[in-house]
């Protein structure tokens, strides 16, 4: 056994079990044999939307249900160990995807330890995957442009020289010659590995601009409902990525409640202490208590597509290119932050929320403090 003289500072000051738990970037619950929640870690709060408080002595199978009958089954079984893939719980009235295990406590028989951890658009590797899959194509892209550039130049050129209806194809021909490039602009930027350069930035000047550009293009037919929290200090973000984000995710929920009698969309602000994600390309979790929701009334995305819904080239619009809301995954994830998608079936409300970094308020503390 090592002496006292031999024991270093950093052993006197390491971490004990309850600050290891609370810094796990994933829920964790503990539940006794009758499947009651005895503690829960502060993931659990937020995935959860309730207090610890609230959280213990629920039964969990209640709390989170109803679920698949299988993993249903399996949690009713004292001591059976479990791992489920993309399963989906109810979480204040929400529903979310996520990998939920299972694990037996060997020293206390009937009790076991809960993770629970969502699935999709904020796991490790999403961006890796989504270069990947765009990078080739925006090579291509690249070559596209030229002759592109070429037909537009000749459609230009007819049009001076056409008259009547003829001159309408030429200009036909120009538009939609700029409708693909645009496209494949958007292509190239989702294909990017050079993240958004950030600093310190108002949320609140980058909601008011994009609220009005979708107002202005909407000329005020859909209410938009403004909640701030007028406290909330500056964000680290790109004040144009940011934007851009708000006025995809604006005019989305603005064209989701267009058909409604009484359709809103509001947008939230709030501080929200304790959320964190890991962030793979920095080596370390970032802390994101600055929180912005996009909220509509309308009739959400289709449930076949709500897992899918930030990847490139899916659309449940008719007339969408399934690129709009894979940029906005991208430029937040450029920006360190989080974004998130869940639907409230009970007050019938689609959310779209966004977590970022908060700005360093000086040079000495980090940016995950």
């Amino acid at each position: 056994m090592a002496s006292p003289s031999t024991i270093s500072s950093s052993d006197l000051s390491s971490p004990g079990a309850a600050e290891q738990i609370e810094g796990l970037l994933f829920a964790l619950i503990l539940i006794d044999p009758s499947l009651r929640v005895v503690q829960v870690n502060q993931a659990a709060e937020n995935m959860l939307g309730k207090s610890a408080k609230r959280l213990k002595g629920a039964n969990l199978i209640e709390l989170i249900g109803p679920l698949d009958p299988r993993v249903e089954h399996r949690l009713s079984v004292n001591d059976a160990a479990l791992v489920a893939r993309e399963i989906t719980i109810s979480a204040s009235e929400t529903e979310k995807r996520v990998n939920l295990t299972a694990s037996p406590l060997v020293s206390h028989p009937g009790w076991r330890v809960i993770t629970l951890s969502e699935v999709g658009y904020d796991e490790a590797g999403n961006d890796e995957e989504l270069a990947s899959t765009i990078g080739a194509p925006s090579i291509l892209a690249h070559e596209i442009k030229n002759p592109l550039a070429a037909i537009r130049g000749a459609a230009q050129l007819a049009a001076r020289k056409l008259k009547g209806a003829d001159t309408k194809l030429a200009t036909m021909i120009t538009d939609e010659v700029d409708r693909i490039v645009r496209l494949i602009d958007r292509m190239q930027q989702l294909g990017s590995r050079t993240p958004e350069v950030t600093k310190a930035c108002n949320p609140h000047e980058a909601i008011r601009t994009a609220i009005a550009t979708v107002r202005a293009a909407d000329k005020g037919k859909v209410e938009i409902i403004e909640e701030f929290d007028p406290s909330l200090p500056p964000v680290l973000a790109n004040q144009d990525a940011l934007e851009q984000v708000l006025i995809n995710l604006i005019s989305n929920a603005r064209d989701a409640v267009s058909s409604a009698a009484k359709g809103q969309v509001t947008v939230r602000t709030r501080f929200v202490s304790g959320l964190a994600f890991s962030a793979i390309r920095l080596g370390r979790a970032v802390r994101l208590p600055i929180e912005i929701t996009i909220s509509d009334n309308g009739p959400g995305v289709d449930p076949t597509m709500r897992d899918h819904i930030f990847e490139p080239f899916v659309s449940s619009k008719p007339s969408g290119q399934g690129l709009g809301l894979a940029l906005v995954r991208k430029l937040v994830h450029d920006m360190n932050g989080s974004i998130s998608h869940e639907r409230d079936a009970k007050k019938a409300m689609t959310r779209f929320r966004v977590h970022l970094p908060l700005a360093k308020v000086n040079a000495s503390e980090s940016e995950g403090a």
